[in-house]
């Protein structure tokens, strides 16, 4: 958390702020967000004084081209979150950036899992961009193609599904609602589907990324994540799978289940997904 839909909402709403802006100045208040910097380069001086291109991303990546050629890098690990023009209340500013003519832009990360850098197509792909899959929502891997990954795997579904490298995007929360959505078990050995359950594992993914797009995203009580003009997320209380255990199932009433796999929880209902 955040994941996929959470990143690309931060994304569309830093669009508008950060495209075209020229960086100012740049203050790193915590060291370690910047842990993945390659070292003899630094950060700030990187950064500052470059124009900010676009606004892209990939998987959980955050990607903003500079016009020097290299690309500020962002992830926003367990609890970060970008907030503009916001003033520091919290005390959990870790890096700040101030953008010539436009609001500031705070990095915001209590746990400092998070991590930014400003780095070459080469240092990206070899470094965070590294073992990273198709995109979850922009280059979903066809019927086939996904077939081809899960076939062989003894891995259980829910781990799979939150390989990176299978798929770049997913996380915790919106695998559950996937597997939900496709009527499948958490726990299933990943080879074993049909070419049948494949289609409909496929066919969940898209659909549920874009209902949490639609509802600003997944917002969990502790409100790590927020979108970058403050609110929260919506889509919390849609869910049908991920954190309902010992509530009704919406879709038959049976109770919902809680499993542990590979160190990771999954929530299932017991009568849908077999």
């Amino acid at each position: 958390m955040p994941e996929l839909p959470e990143v690309e909402l931060t994304r569309r709403h830093l669009e508008p702020v950060l495209s075209g802006a020229v960086v100012d100045d740049t203050e790193v208040r915590h060291e370690r967000m910047v842990r993945r910097q390659p070292p003899g380069s630094d950060f700030a001086a990187l950064l500052v004084g470059r124009r900010i291109e676009a606004a892209d991303r990939h998987g959980k990546l955050l990607l903003f081209p500079l016009d020097d050629g290299r690309i500020w890098v962002m992830h926003l690990g367990m609890s970060g979150r970008l907030a503009v023009g916001e003033s520091d209340a919290e005390g959990h500013t870790r890096v700040l950036v101030r953008l010539r003519r436009r609001p500031d832009v705070r990095f915001v990360d209590p746990r400092t899992f998070g991590f930014t850098a400003v780095l070459t197509a080469g240092e990206l792909q070899e470094g965070p961009g590294a073992h990273l899959g198709p995109d979850a929502l922009e280059a979903l891997p066809s019927v086939d193609e996904l077939a081809d990954v899960l076939s062989g795997r003894s891995a259980p579904l829910k781990a799979v599904l939150l390989d990176q490298q299978v798929l770049a995007g997913l996380g915790n929360i919106y695998a559950d609602e996937v597997l939900f959505r496709a009527r499948l078990r958490p726990d299933r050995q990943a080879g074993s589907l049909s070419h049948a359950e494949v289609r409909a594992l496929r066919r969940a993914v898209r659909p549920v990324l874009e209902a949490g797009l639609r509802y600003g995203g997944t917002s969990l009580g502790d409100l790590a994540y927020l979108l970058p003009d403050g609110r929260a997320g919506e889509y919390l209380g849609r869910l049908h799978a991920y954190g309902r255990d010992g509530d009704p199932c919406r879709r038959c009433g049976a109770v919902i289940r809680r499993t542990v796999i590979r160190q990771r929880s999954a929530h299932y209902c017991p009568e849908c997904q077999r």
